[in-house]
């Protein structure tokens, strides 16, 4: 396996290795649930890994994009945009001070819907010289569907309004019959070429889909790598005598002993620039996925070591009510080394001779210890490398983790009705005028 979970160090007054153990005896039916589902093919998520047919049509797409293309915009929100963009940072989408330095075309995520971030970067663009991907599932999402009309008009304006297919794709469920699909009606009179959303993969676990490995793909990534890292973490489950051979099995016992321990918040800590945007993208999956019904537990988003500087007080002095995972990734002899007589001149010796990736994998082995000695339950999760095969394999581990978590909490870990209420609401008040 890629990576290495350790939860040694997570057992804490009221959180007991005895608890951990009752929840993960208990998470049996889970693992067998899941690995019948599997199987039989009812949850589709877990076919992907060994999908190949769908890898050629996103590499065509990927080379399209880039051909003469100076930027690169991905219009979709929540589960449509954090995949992908959780693939592409791998690339150097999203780093600070390094995005800006890469060769080829720019990568954009448009996800959130902001009027004046958006009017600046239609006005900012070479419109000529830009390409547009619109995705949404449904095809009805209605931020994607103003942004889209918006980039229509932008294009006309610009004149290139009888080349739109040069510069606009769309990703998107496939037609159904007696069914309205609002974003292929939209730009079918344009002949705009699409790739078909799998029907059965929701939005935040479409990361291994084309919704994730266009961008990655985008990057110059190795979308079969991805898949590849995937597979290692789902036959883990699928060759699991009991619970506790299946670490994603042993990470959802975890969640639930904390839960009911009173630990209701779960942070995911990651030490690495290219996993940012991989916490936003567990935020949405963990909550999305088991918040209901008066269960779940809240997810929080930090990175290290920065946020040691902003959030450690309170973790560490704060309310006992939080289960962390700190992830890391071996770093020790990367990055510019520290010569001795600068290291004495600013009055630590003890940096001499190391590199700045010396310092981070300490700061991670300090920040579990710590974590450890204040009372805080923390496991970790150890990385040997941070690529396509080890992000695929942690990808799935978080999603097959949230999905046993949700079949121990007792709700369905694949729908989002609160979600929709919000959207339809929405829809209404802007026809309204409100």
């Amino acid at each position: 396996m890629p990576f290495q979970q350790d939860l040694s160090k997570a057992f804490v007054a009221g959180l007991t290795e005895a608890s951990y153990r009752e929840a993960l005896k208990s998470a049996g039916e889970a693992v067998r649930r899941l690995k019948r589902e599997a199987r039989d093919g009812t949850v589709p998520l877990l076919a992907l890994p060994k999908a190949t047919a769908d890898l050629g049509p996103v590499k065509a797409t990927a080379r399209a994009l880039r051909k003469g293309a100076r930027d690169i915009v991905f219009m979709g929100t929540g589960g449509s945009a954090l995949g992908g963009q959780t693939l592409a940072q791998l690339g150097g989408y999203h780093i600070p001070g390094v995005t800006a330095l890469l060769k080829g075309p720019r990568v954009h995520f448009m996800d959130n819907l902001d009027p004046v971030t958006f009017s600046t970067m239609l006005d900012k663009l070479d419109l000529h010289r830009t390409k547009f991907v619109a995705i949404s599932k449904s095809g009805g999402t209605g931020e994607t569907l103003m942004q889209t009309i918006a980039v229509l008009e932008a294009l006309n304006a610009a004149g290139c309004g009888d080349h739109i297919a040069n510069h606009v794709y769309g990703l998107s469920e496939p037609e159904k019959p007696g069914h309205k699909n609002a974003l292929r009606d939209l730009l079918a009179p344009y002949g705009v070429s699409f790739l078909d959303h799998h029907t059965g993969v929701g939005g935040r676990y479409s990361c291994l889909t084309n919704v994730g490995l266009l961008p990655a793909a985008v990057m110059g990534l190795d979308i079969r790598a991805i898949r590849k890292g995937a597979g290692l973490a789902l036959e883990q489950l699928m060759k699991a005598k009991q619970p506790e051979d299946c670490p994603a099995a042993c990470g959802a016992a975890l969640q639930i002993a904390a839960q009911r321990s009173g630990r209701n918040i779960t942070v995911v800590m990651p030490y690495a620039d290219r996993l940012e945007r991989f916490t936003k993208w567990f935020v949405q999956l963990w909550a999305e996925s088991n918040g209901k019904d008066g269960k779940g537990t809240q997810p929080v988003a930090t990175l290290g070591p920065v946020d040691q500087h902003s959030s450690q007080q309170l973790f560490l002095a704060g309310p006992k009510d939080k289960l962390f995972t700190v992830i890391t990734v071996a770093t020790k002899g990367l990055g510019p080394k520290i010569g001795k007589d600068l290291a004495t001149r600013a009055h630590e010796p003890g940096f001499a001779g190391k590199t700045l990736g010396d310092m981070v994998s300490a700061q991670g082995e300090a920040m579990v210890d710590t974590f450890a000695r204040n009372a805080c339950a923390v496991r970790r999760i150890r990385l040997e490398a941070l690529n396509e095969t080890e992000l695929g394999a942690l990808l799935m581990h978080f999603m097959i983790e949230t999905i046993l978590s949700g079949y121990l909490m007792g709700v369905n870990p694949f729908d989002q009705p609160a979600v929709e209420e919000a959207k339809i609401l929405a829809k209404r008040y802007l026809g309204e005028g409100r």
